[in-house]
């Protein structure tokens, strides 16, 4: 699937809630194909990601060898246009152009505590991406269908999580179910 795409197929494979998308939030992360890279901060292969905060979504990703600016850009262009883009303090992120404003965290995870918890999920519950983990992707082809599916059970999660809190108290932290049901 090409990148360009990535938001429509999310949309069209899930009931994404209509939303007022007001906070995207990006972030990356990094892994292994095939085996664990020789440099010296030894990773290969990255995970991009654009979640929104409220309802939290997962609206863009990218796998990719490098966290290019032009990656980032492709993310935010196929994405649904918002009033703030929060990121970290990686550099990549200043070359990107935003319709909205861009809020560039260097300190602390504040602005972007929601793709952290997505990217937190990720390593959880996809195994070839725990950290203490011998299991590698064999190739960036299979990382990127397994985010595929696990984006589409990840927004279907949230539409669910949504709609049984509707009657609910907010607040509250039961389910009766779990993303895993959704995969």
């Amino acid at each position: 699937m090409s990148k360009t795409n990535v938001y429509n197929w999310i949309k069209k494979t899930t009931k994404i809630l209509e939303s007022n998308y007001q906070y995207l939030e990006l972030d990356e992360l990094y892994w292994f194909v095939g085996q664990k890279s020789q440099k010296e901060t030894r990773e290969n292969v990255y995970l991009m990601t654009m979640v929104s905060r409220e309802p939290r979504q997962i609206v863009g990703f990218d796998v990719a060898y490098d966290k290019s600016p032009e990656r980032i850009q492709e993310i935010v262009d196929n994405a649904p246009e918002s009033e703030f883009y929060c990121s970290d303090g990686y550099l990549g992120y200043i070359d990107v152009v935003y319709p909205g404003n861009h809020i560039r965290n260097i300190r602390d995870k504040k602005d972007t505590c929601g793709v952290e918890s997505v990217n937190a999920d990720l390593r959880c519950f996809i195994a070839g991406l725990q950290r203490r983990s011998r299991r590698f992707p064999r190739k960036l082809k299979t990382l990127k269908a397994v985010m595929e599916v696990f984006a589409d059970a990840y927004n279907r999660f949230g539409v669910a999580k949504a709609k049984y809190r509707l009657d609910r108290d907010p607040n509250s932290r039961e389910l009766p179910f779990s993303v895993l049901d959704f995969l």
